[in-house]
């Protein structure tokens, strides 16, 4: 366990108050223009700005300074867990999403389908993002593939994403992806970096191998690539670490196989945001800490629809009254991460965070943006620690020393 962890473990203390950490993954963003405002500068968010003028502000780091983050070490920052010290490999969460249990000689793998033009290159990586109902199909295609000596098991997540399991004694969870992040190129192939994956990375090379085959007349989705080669790894609980009981609210796969890794109760979403806030309501008395996750904020950076991520922060805002209805002693407003639409991708951009919280003390905030929050009271700090402010504002930390 790690040093803060032995800390706030030593610290507890238990109270009825409540906490609610709402992640807009990729909130941060940048303006498209020198001097122009950013997606959430341009947003109207009243309920946002009315929350920030009783609270403090600040930017959160996820990893360190200059660093991108994925969705994976951006949320166990948050979680409290220091990414560096707690490395997660992508497909452990997508099988823990979808409640694929994971066993000691299992290698989780996160799928995307892709599109392969007549010479083999890579035209679309995430195969024109099909729809369910194409995806899920060619799932069980694949699953039909057999490896002499390894169970393979295959199941669909959403849209064009999916789970790969290998299972057999001395695999090793240390391979490279085999996307190369660009188009225009062919995927990489699988290369394992110790012995034991080495031998994954020969089992990943034949299960691609028959895959080419079975999806050669599928087109978009005429091929995969493989992302977040890894094993389980033994993390501590939520519930060890800060004597609360967690509860989380998520839609996508990825983001309740984060929540189970830490020993977070994944509550049944729904699919809109209007559903997560409902089910915080129906769940309000059975938790302490509730993670709600919001991704569209996220998905629209990605795509570079600067207007898009605009109404989904507007979107976002508008379900702010539904949480604060409940009273809750300290919400938390933040993301994982930067993703201008810009950029059309994640980015190191420190990521505007907000405490709200009777304990707060004021720092003449008026909204919740990037300028303000680079004028906020809290500063800029690393994510790992903002656990910390969430359990002091709830009175849950008993004083450290006499």
């Amino acid at each position: 366990m790690s040093e803060l962890h032995n800390l706030t473990l030593k610290l507890q203390k238990k109270n009825d108050s409540k906490i609610v950490l709402l992640v807009a993954d990729g909130l941060g963003g940048l303006p498209l223009t020198p001097g122009g405002k950013t997606e959430l500068e341009t947003a109207n968010t009243p309920n946002l700005d009315a929350l920030a003028q009783r609270g403090t502000l600040g930017l959160t780091t996820p990893v360190i300074p200059g660093i991108t983050p994925g969705s994976g070490p951006g949320h166990l920052g948050l979680f409290g867990y220091d990414p560096l010290e707690y490395q997660i490999g992508r497909g452990v969460l997508e099988a823990l999403g979808i409640d694929f249990d994971l066993g000691p000689n299992d290698v989780a793998i996160r799928g995307n389908f892709c599109t392969l033009d007549a010479a083999g290159n890579i035209s679309d990586r995430r195969a024109g993002r099909v729809s369910s109902e194409v995806a899920a199909p060619l799932c069980a295609k694949l699953n039909e593939i057999k490896i002499p000596g390894v169970e393979v098991f295959v199941q669909h997540v959403k849209e064009y994403r999916l789970v790969v399991v290998f299972r057999a004694a001395g695999l090793g969870g240390n391979v490279d992806d085999t996307d190369p992040q660009a188009t225009g190129v062919p995927p990489l192939a699988p290369v394992g970096n110790d012995d034991a994956s080495k031998k994954t990375a020969e089992v990943a090379a034949e299960f691609l191998r028959q895959a080419r085959e079975v999806l050669k007349d599928d087109a978009p989705a005429n091929f995969l690539m493989l992302r977040g080669i890894a094993k389980r790894p033994p993390i501590p609980t939520f519930e060890e670490v800060y004597g609360t009981r967690p509860g989380a609210i998520a839609v996508y796969p990825m983001y309740r196989g984060l929540a189970r890794l830490v020993g977070m109760d994944v509550l049944d979403a729904g699919q809109t945001l209007d559903d997560q806030c409902a089910r915080l309501k129906a769940a309000w008395n059975d938790y302490d800490f509730f993670f709600m996750h919001f991704k569209y904020t996220d998905s629209t950076g990605e795509d570079g629809n600067f207007d898009a991520k605009v109404k989904r922060i507007e979107e976002l805002d508008a379900a702010i009254p539904q949480i604060t209805a409940l009273d809750p002693t300290v919400v938390i407003v933040t993301g994982d991460h930067s993703t201008p639409s810009k950029m059309k991708a994640h980015s190191w951009h420190p990521v505007p965070t907000m405490i709200a919280a009777d304990t707060c003390r004021f720092d003449n905030s008026t909204g919740f943006s990037e300028s303000d929050c680079l004028r906020g009271g809290l500063g800029q700090f690393p994510a790992k620690y903002l656990m910390g402010f969430a359990l002091a504002h709830a009175g849950r930390l008993e004083k450290f020393g006499a």
